[in-house]
Parts: C-alpha cells; structure tokens; sequence
C-alpha cells in the first residue's frame, strides 16, 4: 500500500515563494503520474499540477500558470511542487495524489488512486 507524504507547507505573506515536496513512504515514485491538488475551506478541491513519468509531460491550471512549477526528481524519488507570486486566494490545504502512467496527465480527482493527508498553506494580504 502505497503511503503519500506531503511536506513544505506553511505561513507566507503575499508575493512569497513555498515549495512542495512529496515523496511516497516505502515505494518509489518512479512510473506513476503524480498530482498536486487543493482545497480551500467550503471548496471543492481542484486540480493544480501534474506531471507524468514518461518524457515528463505536465498540466498547470490556469489559476496557478506563471507561478507555480512542477518538477520531478526521480533520484530523489520526489515531486516538488514551487510556487512563486502566491496569493491569498491560494491559501488551502494542499494533496499529492498517485495515479496510473499514461504518458500524459490530467487534473481529475478520479485518475488518482493514493493520496497523502494534506499539507495546509496559508498566504496573508
């Protein structure tokens, strides 16, 4: 059973820069799809980034294009996810979610089979 693990999130103030890291406890993320997704309080949550494994394709929402970055290290088994120019409208709790390897990606709930607990970003005005 693959266990999700999200760090990196935090307090910033507005403009602030935080990055994301994810890794899996006990597997590698090695020829997985790996999501970023959120969810700010009384919201559904949305899709942020994804990158697959093979040749490295990625999708970025629109909310968060220009300022917030996918990256995967694959000696490091980890997705990082860094976000730059962060707003309070950006402010929730951050997933990492596990899907199949297709070579591509999406930004849907349901191509995702494991995600980790969260981890909460809070950007203040």
């Amino acid at each position: 059973q693959l266990q999700v693990v999200e760090s990196g999130g935090g307090l910033v103030q507005a403009g602030g820069s935080l990055r994301l890291s994810c890794t899996a406890s006990g597997s590698t993320l090695d020829y997985y799809a790996i999501g970023w997704f959120r969810q700010a309080p009384g919201k559904g949550r949305e899709g942020v980034s994804c990158v697959a494994f093979t040749g490295g394709s990625t999708n970025v929402a629109d909310s968060v294009k220009g300022r917030f970055t996918i990256s995967r290290d694959t000696a490091k088994s980890a997705v990082f996810l860094q976000m730059n120019h962060l707003q309070p409208e950006d402010t929730a709790t951050y997933y990492c979610a596990i899907g199949h390897e297709r070579g591509w990606c999406l930004l849907r709930n349901d191509d995702y089979d494991y995600w980790g607990q969260g981890t909460q970003v809070t950007v203040s005005s």
